[in-house]
C-alpha cells in the first residue's frame, strides 16, 4: 500500500470525506474529478481515492486534483472491504462513497445528499437519484428515469410493522434498496455498521441491516449523479445472474422460479420495448440497439432463472457470471 498526503484530514462539524475507490475509471473519472472540485458545500470535506491498480493514470489524475490517493493491491480489493478501509482513512463526520463513473450532476449534488442526515439523525443511510450518461441509448435512459420515479414514492423509509415487513417480499426490496455509486452515512452509524466484507450486493446488504435495527434509510432524489451502462445480450445474461444468485444466497429471494416465468417475463419485456422503440421512434434512432433489446429481453429473465438456480455445472457458472470474471482481471 502507498499513499499521497496531498489533502489534510477534514473534521469538525458537518465535514464530509468522499470515498472512491478507483481503478481504470476515465474517461468518467475526469469528470466526476471536475464535478466534485466544484461542489457547493457549507463545511469542510475531502476525497479520498483508494486505487487498486490504475494504469490509465486515473490515480495521478486525482494527485493532480489535490486528492488523497491511496494505492493497494489489485488482489487487495473488495467492495465492502476496500470502502471499510477507506472509511477508516478519515475523521469526517460524514462519509460519503461514489464510484469512480458516478459523475455529480452539479455543484449541490454532496449538500443535497447531507441534507437529510443534517436534518434527522434517525436517518443512517442517504443515495442519490441516477440519471443516464449523455451517450447512454434511450432506453436505458428510460429504465432509469422509471426506476427512481417510483422510489421517489419512498423518500425515507422505517420499519414501523414488523409483520408486514416480514412477509412483503416486495416492501423488503424497497426497504433495502440502496446504491452506493452514490450514498452517504454518518461515521457514528459505520462505526457500528461497517459495510460486509462482500463482492457483490454489500449496498443493498447494509442497508438491510440499518433498516432492521431501526434507522431509517432516505433517498435524495434531489442529489443526482450521472450513472449508467448499457450491456448486450451477454452481458445482460450475465449480471442477471450475478444478480438473482446473489439475491437468492443473501436475501432467499428467487427473481426467476420456473422456465414458464421466463417466458412469462421475455413476452412482457419484449412488448414493452417494441412499444416503446415505435411510440418514440427509438427503431429509427437507435436500430441496432431496438433488435439487441429484443434478445436482452430473453437474456435477462434467463440470467434471473439460471442463478436462482441452486445447482450449476461449475464451467456453466465460471462463464455466466461476469462478476467473477471483472475479480479474475
Amino acid at each position: 500500500m502507498t499513499e499521497s498526503n496531498l489533502s489534510q484530514f477534514v473534521s469538525g462539524p458537518n465535514s464530509v470525506s468522499i470515498n472512491i475507490p478507483v481503478k481504470n475509471g476515465l474517461p468518467h473519472f475526469k469528470d466526476v474529478c471536475e464535478m466534485l472540485a466544484v461542489q457547493d458545500y457549507d463545511g469542510p470535506f475531502e476525497v479520498i481515492c483508494v486505487d487498486s491498480g490504475s494504469t490509465d493514470g486515473s490515480d495521478s489524475l486525482a494527485e493532480a486534483q489535490g486528492f488523497r490517493v491511496v494505492r493497494i493491491d489489485g488482489k487487495d480489493f473488495g467492495h465492502g472491504k476496500t470502502r471499510n478501509y477507506s472509511a477508516s482513512l478519515s475523521k469526517a463526520d460524514y462519509l460519503v462513497f461514489i464510484t469512480h463513473d458516478a459523475i455529480p450532476n452539479d455543484a449541490r449534488w454532496l449538500s443535497e445528499l447531507i441534507a437529510p442526515m443534517r436534518e434527522d439523525t434517525r436517518i443512517a443511510g442517504v443515495f442519490s437519484r441516477h440519471i443516464a450518461h449523455g451517450d447512454a441509448d434511450p432506453f436505458v435512459e428510460w429504465e432509469l428515469e422509471q426506476h427512481f420515479k417510483g422510489l421517489a414514492d419512498f423518500p425515507v423509509v422505517e420499519i414501523t410493522n414488523r409483520t408486514e415487513y416480514d412477509a412483503n417480499q416486495g416492501l423488503r426490496q424497497i426497504f433495502h434498496f440502496y446504491s452506493d455509486n452514490a450514498s452517504a452515512m454518518p461515521r457514528r452509524i459505520w462505526e457500528q455498521h461497517p459495510y460486509p466484507d462482500v463482492q457483490f450486493a454489500e449496498d443493498q446488504i447494509w442497508a438491510k441491516e440499518i433498516v432492521e435495527a431501526g434507522y431509517r434509510k432516505a433517498f435524495a432524489f434531489d442529489s443526482v449523479v450521472r450513472h449508467s451502462h448499457s450491456f448486450g445480450p451477454f452481458e445482460t445474461l450475465q449480471r442477471s445472474f450475478d444478480e438473482s444468485r446473489a439475491f437468492r444466497k443473501l436475501f432467499g429471494y428467487r427473481l426467476s422460479g420456473s422456465p414458464a416465468h421466463v417466458l412469462k417475463s421475455a413476452a412482457y419485456l419484449m412488448k414493452r420495448d417494441i412499444g416503446l422503440a415505435l411510440r418514440n421512434g427509438w427503431w429509427r434512432t437507435h436500430p441496432s440497439k431496438t433488435c439487441s433489446r429484443l434478445f436482452e429481453a430473453i437474456t435477462r429473465p434467463l440470467g434471473h432463472y439460471l442463478g436462482a438456480r441452486d445447482r450449476l455445472p461449475d464451467f456453466m457458472t465460471r462463464h455466466l457470471s461476469r462478476d467473477d470474471w471483472i475479480r479474475s482481471l
